[in-house]
């Protein structure tokens, strides 16, 4: 019956990541530093909120867009953090994560043959998203521009098919960022074109040598972004699954159909605690942030020591560093790391083949499992000089 399937859902592959993941998880005494997930446990408050909403029956259908009073934090949020206007009553909708919010704007923008643009290296996460809507992905080589996506390299590569762009910054796998005038520069060139940008911000709370700039503040854009984020790399909420999106409103009552169909509307326990979360969990978002800063200043210091290269990370909780492969493809490489030093990074191709000769730390660990890793590291290439 298997051909039967989705054409689409057959070629699609479990994520380079995950797929790396569990086949580092079979050996025993391994230090991962591969996942990015907040290490720290969601705070009490928050928790707490979700608690009084089971036990205050707040378990039925709310909007399909979510709670209003949800909305409204969200709209004060943004505006307050980066100086966004979106208006809580018709555009932003409260989303099972950032992923559905990516889900739900491909399939509303995307028809067959349309192209899609995508820095390379990027998370594996768009790709099938892509493909699954019926457009193609175009990836852009961004390792000899500091990885990043720039107005010069998006104009190079626009075409008669290319529906829309992909904005992941802060990026996962590098970390990079980009700058008020980089995305000015996109933006003109935005500007330009019909075609729709995705400005995937989930990692904006978090970074640590400039205030994070959204695209969407260039209101010659505004018309064409879908600024999507969400609470889970913030305050650490994965696992509750709420993240929302920002669109213009005659954009977004079209995505909030699609929305509507594909899951009625967020859970309700977990638009309760994100709730509380914006509205009194200022705090906790620093907290985090200030602890990811000095795992970073630790990483980077120790790699420094051991002379090897890196992007320079201003942003998550990633950092996407040069490995000697010694004649080997980056994800042998990786398992020889695994079977020979106990240490687990991701291989850079996981992220497209433009992050071949790279892997991907994770610092979303404690500092005693980042030392412990980075001592593996070191001892594993002083076996090879």
């Amino acid at each position: 019956m298997e051909h039967l399937i989705n054409p689409k859902v057959k070629e699609i592959e479990i994520s380079g990541i995950r797929r790396f993941f569990n086949m580092v998880s079979q050996y025993k005494d391994v230090v991962s530093l591969t996942i990015g997930q907040p290490d720290f446990p969601t705070p009490h408050h928050i928790k707490e909120a979700g608690i009084q909403a089971i036990q205050a029956d707040q378990t039925t259908y709310t909007h399909n867009a979510g709670m209003l009073p949800l909305r409204r934090a969200i709209q004060q949020h943004v505006k307050d953090s980066y100086g966004l206007s979106y208006q809580a009553e018709d555009e932003i909708i409260v989303t099972v994560g950032a992923s559905q919010a990516l889900d739900i704007t491909l399939r509303t923008i995307i028809k067959q043959g349309d192209e899609v643009l995508l820095p390379g290296p990027v998370y594996p996460g768009y790709e099938p998203l892509i493909r699954l809507a019926g457009a193609e992905p175009v990836f852009i080589d961004t390792s000899n521009h500091e990885f990043k996506l720039t107005g010069e390299l998006i104009e190079r590569n626009i075409t008669s098919k290319t529906k829309a762009i992909i904005l992941p910054y802060p990026s996962n796998p590098t970390g990079v960022s980009l700058s008020e005038q980089e995305l000015k520069d996109i933006a003109d060139v935005l500007e330009k074109h019909d075609m729709f940008l995705l400005a995937d911000e989930i990692y904006s709370e978090l970074v640590y040598d400039r205030p994070h700039t959204s695209i969407a503040t260039f209101s010659e854009v505004r018309d064409q972004v879908i600024v999507i984020n969400g609470v889970s790399k913030s305050h650490s909420m994965t696992g509750w699954r709420i993240g929302y999106l920002l669109a213009p409103a005659w954009l977004n009552r079209h995505i909030l159909k699609v929305h509507q169909y594909n899951v009625s509307c967020a859970t309700s326990i977990s638009q309760h605690a994100a709730l509380e979360a914006l509205k009194n969990g200022r705090s906790d978002a620093i907290q985090m942030r200030d602890a990811y800063q000095d795992r970073r200043a630790f990483v980077t210091e120790r790699l420094t020591q051991l002379d090897l290269d890196y992007a320079q990370p201003d942003g998550a909780f990633y950092l996407f560093l040069k490995m000697p492969l010694n004649g080997k493809s980056t994800f042998d490489r990786a398992v020889q790391l695994v079977e020979e030093a106990g240490l687990a990074l991701v291989p850079g191709d996981a992220f497209s083949e433009h992050g071949e000769g790279y892997m991907r730390l994770s610092y979303a660990y404690s500092m005693e499992t980042l030392e412990k890793g980075l001592n593996r590291l070191e001892s594993f290439l002083e076996r090879e000089k």
